[in-house]
């Protein structure tokens, strides 16, 4: 490369995995390539003016901060150029050799697997590949670029170059001026892949309009035009801003279409996608800000990545401060982007400051309130959206019921649930409340690891043969919720594995039931104190259950206890818990129970019983998807116990 320290690297495996995904024509519309180019360097420009406003040694001139659009025609180049903040020579390597991104395998393999172009793109959009969409129109890239307060005299900087395919060069090159430029080796036009005439001035103009008439910076590109006078058969080279820089949160709702909302979200979030619902307002008063939200309409792969970037940008008076700005979006609300521009805020206000600041908080409460709303209305009013909304984001939100009680009404409004209601179709919790049966006042769950293994819990038998709607909860946040949350509209929340269940018919003071009862009771009086000391180990209590109508057991907690998979949850994390023992419930009208009650009845030193007992609990464990203390020993009790059978 003629230049110093120079050397070739290999792309990292997926970054090579997704050039290769782009190059290769993945997407339909190419224009995009320009807008992801210019939201990388008014990123740029962003961070070097903050950086000149938080460092005064920083050796960086901000008096014209732009962006440049060149085109050679004979070299057929476009190149996009900034004054930016720049990159050292390892900033260019971990952000545009390799992703930094865990999930990013994965997402690729679905992207590969997708049906159509439409469905690749539609995945390809929640990773927004920025600067890789150049080799979507150019067979090989450079790129120069020189970090703020780097270089010295000589103005050393970092030349990366290449075609896209495995690898790339780097070198040391002087006489670089703080900034970045991308250069832009063009293909051939070739309208039948997409790729039109970028080196034209017209077109260019086109799409910054299209995509980027609202970045706040001047977006420059030289032009020629007759000249004036004496010389007007002369063309005469002059440079022309091609966008407004007018920003569209400050302009009336009325003043702004669908479609400039949608491009701003996409220059803003790098997705693909339009969004799913827009936010504008504008707050006036003691502490005076616009926001500008969106909600996506698809959730980005790494939503529940610890690394996930969370929060809308912060601009004071128009300039911007910080991206992700925690302290004004809670954490299950991370999926929103957008834009908070406050009027009344210190220029260099810092992430800790404005934790602590009282308006800034105030501001959080009604962006909130204004989003919940905004999913509340799509519920009402747009039935569908709000389906494939909640199964974007219902897990995440749902994690809102733990994190903030001052919208937990607001939230369980929201709450999208499988229920034994309708196989097909999920119901709210107002719906559910509706639908009670006469007399009942509790909302019934149960939690588990899918709905097929909660519909086939033994805990379910009673309720499906008596005709009382269960909610089937199986996100693993549900496990939490569901033990802090006491009721929603007045009617207390019951897990059906834990507690007392009563769902006889009976009449209240009926003698005959009462007598059976009594009977039942006086029949197992010496075979569940025997069941509950022989299986001390794993259980605390072995009672008769009125839950049960086909299997032979099952375990449940007390009120208060917490749940197997709750428990397994935060041994996970590294939580030390004491071990939680459950209650052993039999079915008093079951063979096996009955068998077994008759065979220690009639000899309670039976060596046999023991290994009865546990396959008894065994089986209630299996059957409701959970472990088995003794994988191994049970599997040999079940095979001595069959050989027995088999023989006899």
């Amino acid at each position: 490369m003629g230049s110093g320290n120079a050397e070739t690297l290999e792309f990292q495996a997926e970054t090579r995995q997704l050039l290769q995904l782009v190059i290769h024509s993945i997407y339909s519309n190419k224009d995009i390539f320009l807008r992801e180019l210019i939201s990388n360097a008014s990123d740029a420009l962003d961070k070097l003016r903050l950086e000149s406003l938080v460092d005064s040694d920083l050796d960086a001139d901000t008096s014209d901060l732009h962006i440049v659009l060149e085109t050679d025609a004979e070299a057929r180049t476009l190149t996009v150029r900034d004054n930016g903040v720049g990159m050292t020579r390892e900033e260019v390597v971990e952000l545009i050799g390799t992703i930094a991104k865990s999930g990013t395998a994965g997402l690729l393999e679905k992207v590969k697997q997708a049906k159509d172009a439409e469905a690749a793109q539609s995945l390809i959009g929640q990773f927004g590949v920025g600067f890789y969409s150049a080799f979507m129109v150019a067979d090989k890239v450079t790129l120069r670029t020189r970090r703020a307060g780097t270089g010295g005299e000589a103005g050393t900087g970092t030349l990366w170059e290449s075609d896209g395919e495995g690898t790339y060069d780097i070198a040391e090159v002087d006489g670089l001026p703080v900034g970045t430029e991308v250069v832009l080796h063009l293909k051939p036009v070739d309208g039948e892949d997409g790729v039109a005439d970028y080196g034209s001035a017209w077109k260019l103009r086109q799409i910054v309009k299209q995509y980027s008439d609202f970045i706040r910076w001047p977006i420059r590109m030289a032009v020629e035009r007759a000249g004036d006078g004496d010389d007007s058969g002369v063309s005469v080279t002059e440079m022309e801003t091609l966008n407004s820089m007018k920003a569209l949160w400050a302009r009336p709702r009325s003043e702004v279409s669908q479609q400039e909302y949608n491009e701003f979200y996409k220059q803003i979030s790098h997705d693909w996608n339009d969004p799913a619902e827009t936010v504008h307002m504008r707050a006036e008063g003691t502490f005076e800000y616009e926001a500008l939200l969106f909600i996506p309409a698809q959730a980005p792969f790494d939503l529940f990545s610890r690394d996930t970037k969370r929060g809308v940008q912060l601009y004071v008076k128009r300039v911007f401060i910080m991206d992700d700005c925690e302290a004004l979006m809670p954490n299950y609300l991370r999926f929103v982007k957008g834009v908070v521009d406050a009027h009344d805020l210190s220029l260099n206000i810092s992430r800790e400051i404005l934790q602590q600041d009282r308006q800034i908080r105030g501001v959080r409460r009604r962006l909130v309130k204004k989003i919940l709303g905004a999913i509340k209305d799509m519920q009402a009013n747009n039935a569908e959206g709000y389906a494939k909304l909640w199964e974007q984001f219902g897990r995440v939100l749902k994690e809102g019921l733990i994190e903030d009680t001052d919208n937990t009404e607001a939230l369980l409004e929201l709450i999208s649930a499988e229920s034994t209601h309708d196989p097909a179709a999920p119901t709210t919790l107002r719906a559910y409340v509706e639908r009670m049966k006469e007399g009942q006042d509790t909302i019934y769950y149960l939690t588990g690891a899918s709905r097929a293994t909660v519909e086939n819990s033994p805990h379910m038998e009673a309720f499906t043969a008596k005709g009382y709607e269960v909610l089937i909860l199986t996100d693993p946040v549900d496990e939490v919720w569901s033990e802090q949350i006491p009721e929603f509209a007045g009617h207390r929340f019951q897990s059906i594995a834990k507690g007392q269940v009563d769902l006889d018919d009976a009449a209240e003071g009926d003698a005959e039931a009462d007598q059976e009862k009594a009977r039942r009771e006086a029949d197992f009086a010496a075979l569940l104190p025997w069941l509950a000391s022989t299986l001390s180990e794993h259980v605390k209590q072995a009672r008769l259950s009125s839950r049960l109508t086909t299997s032979a057991a099952c375990v449940v907690g007390d009120a208060d206890d917490m749940t197997p998979m709750l428990e397994k949850m935060y041994r996970a994390m590294g939580q030390q818990l004491p071990p939680v023992k459950r209650i052993l419930e039999v079915n008093p009208k079951h063979p096996l129970i009955t068998a077994l009650r008759a065979a220690h009845e009639k000899n309670p030193e039976d060596s046999a019983l023991p290994g009865l007992a546990e396959i008894v609990l065994g089986t209630a464990l299996l059957a409701e998807g959970g472990d088995l203390p003794d994988p191994a020993r049970f599997a040999r009790l079940i095979s001595e116990r069959l050989a027995q059978t088999m023989t006899a």
